[in-house]
């Protein structure tokens, strides 16, 4: 065969091919679409994701005192956003904000537990994705052993907490670590967050009372 017939050959081939042939290489060649979960008031959580994969990351190489402050740094943009977060979408901020207490009482327990490190991390890292509101009722929950809710799932009043810290500490001098927790239990008491500065309480006295 002639180069000119074969080419003239090959150009009709060319023709010939249906449209739905370039359609579906077209489906095949283009980049897959992403489909992100759907959205809650809170609007765009990622910032908060990466700082919890990170932690994760690091806590995987048994470094879980450097997990400790990367998801220190949740907390600041996390506090630093409340306001508006909570305004936003109060059910789903809740339900983030309890997932964050668990895994920060987690890492700044007296003797942090991986496994439980991880589940925490794991936990947040789902309800970031996919924020659903608090269930109002529910078992006690304790943070460090200390019961930090009634016994229909509230929260408990910060100043009781606050309160038996400042009792079981007396005149003593408390630890860094201690005061530190106090110092933010106060302030999210005064802020009437009463969750979070429950948390921070229990800390404290778990690490008062060794």
């Amino acid at each position: 065969m002639t180069k000119p017939l074969r080419n003239l050959l090959l150009s009709a081939a060319l023709i010939a091919v249906p449209a739905t042939g370039f359609a579906l290489a077209e489906i095949y060649m283009s980049p897959p679409v992403s489909h992100e979960a759907a959205a809650t008031g809170l609007g765009d959580l990622s910032a908060y994701s990466d700082i919890v994969r990170d932690t994760r990351n690091i806590a995987a190489r048994g470094d879980l005192v450097a997990a400790e402050r990367r998801i220190a740094d949740l907390e600041t943009l996390w506090d630093d956003s409340e306001s508006t977060l909570r305004a936003a979408d109060r059910a789903a901020w809740t339900s983030v904000d309890d997932a964050a207490d668990a895994a920060f009482a987690a890492l700044r327990g007296h003797t942090p537990d991986p496994v439980k490190v991880e589940a925490t991390l794991v936990n947040l890292q789902d309800i970031l994705a996919h924020p659903v509101a608090a269930t109002a009722n529910g078992p006690l929950r304790y943070v460090e052993g200390i019961a930090v809710t009634d016994d229909t799932g509230h929260a408990l009043p910060c100043e009781d907490l606050v309160g038996q810290l400042r009792t079981e500490l007396g005149a003593a001098a408390p630890s860094a670590a201690v005061a530190d927790l106090q110092s933010k239990a106060l302030e999210r008491c005064n802020a009437d967050d009463d969750a979070r500065a429950d948390a921070f309480a229990a800390q404290a006295l778990a690490q008062l009372r060794g």
